[in-house]
């Protein structure tokens, strides 16, 4: 199995992502091709052993940079790293591609180059933010800025679909995130959808709050993706902010040793993403997978790994046929819109 890395996407590239995708290679046992320029790439893999690696290199002088627009950006840089990675996906040399950089291009040239699942109108992230709610997804984390109530139903859906299949969930329960739990709190896309969500069939309990997330009491909370980043960049932030707190108030009270078991315990439990990488979009028709865009090497090594289990546990399989079955049964018709 051979996975594309767009070796210019994120804040750290190209060093940690190359650095990440020997790692991965090795760690994982798939080849990689690396997309960018290619006399900067090999100056930075001479700096790793790759022995017994396969490791290829598709040249190109273009890459995404922070703050581009992503529309902008896909028509004037046709050849961009993260796009030829997509595009060898979809022509059948790679599996599935990992981008690190920013979230509107990794979307953009998914969309482009391999479309969507039949039924869906738009692709989503959603993934677990807390450790210590292992069995609560957020939905979008930021994909997605602006989203109609169908749209937030067909994230609804995907994760129903990937709570039961990877999360051994039977019957996830949905919950719309708002600014109160009653019926007819929220803004206007949220009152729609709480409406449409009722008569979807789906394990649906309501509105939740931004403190209910803690608490997972739903299993998938469902937002647009500019709420979702908004709170997913806070916990990471709180969590980061705290682990540091903790470290220094124990300074010299405990050992060494304890000190920095405890700072991992809580930043694993605090910011997921450190200890499991980036995910898959899901909806796309092909795997690509997104890490963050502060991702070192340890995170794209991981991201690697989720890329080569979508494959191998078929994600774009499941889905279409998953998502077939949840739509005949919730009588909720194909939008492609």
């Amino acid at each position: 199995m051979k996975i594309a890395v767009d070796a210019m996407g994120g804040d750290y590239a190209p060093v940690e992502i190359i650095k990440g995708s020997v790692s991965g290679a090795r760690e994982h046992g798939v080849g990689i091709i690396l997309t960018g320029p290619e006399e900067l790439i090999r100056k930075e893999l001479a700096k790793h052993d790759t022995s017994g690696l396969d490791i290829e290199i598709e040249h190109t002088d273009e890459y995404l940079l922070e703050g581009e627009p992503a529309a902008y950006a896909m028509r004037k840089k046709r050849k961009a790293s993260i796009m030829i990675a997509t595009k060898l996906v979809r022509d059948g040399r790679a599996a599935a591609a990992v981008g690190v950089g920013p979230t509107g291009g990794v979307f953009a040239s998914a969309l482009q180059v391999l479309g969507l699942l039949e039924g869906l109108s738009r692709p989503v992230i959603g993934g677990q933010i807390m450790g210590f709610t292992p069995d609560t997804m957020l939905i979008d984390l930021g994909g997605n800025v602006d989203s109609r109530p169908d749209q937030l139903l067909d994230f609804a859906i995907i994760g129903t679909v990937y709570a039961r299949k990877y999360m051994g969930i039977p019957n996830p329960t949905v919950a719309l995130l708002s600014n109160g739990v009653e019926e007819g709190k929220g803004n206007e896309v949220v009152k729609e959808s709480y409406e449409l969500f009722e008569k979807s069939g789906l394990n649906f309990i309501g509105c939740l709050e931004g403190n209910d997330i803690a608490r997972g009491n739903a299993n998938l909370i469902i937002c647009d993706g500019f709420v979702g980043n908004v709170v997913v960049k806070f916990c990471e932030g709180l969590g980061s902010v705290t682990v540091k707190w903790l470290q220094e108030t124990l300074q010299g009270k405990l050992p060494e040793s304890e000190i920095a078991e405890m700072a991992a315990t809580l930043r694993r439990s605090t910011i997921p993403a450190d200890e499991s990488g980036g995910g898959p979009l899901w909806g796309v028709n092909g795997i690509v997978c997104k890490a963050h865009g502060r991702s070192k090497a340890p995170e794209v090594a991981k991201t690697i790994g989720t890329a080569k289990y979508m494959v191998e546990t078929d994600l774009v399989g499941t889905l279409t046929s998953e998502l077939a079955e949840v739509r005949s049964k919730i009588n909720i018709p194909f939008t492609n819109a």
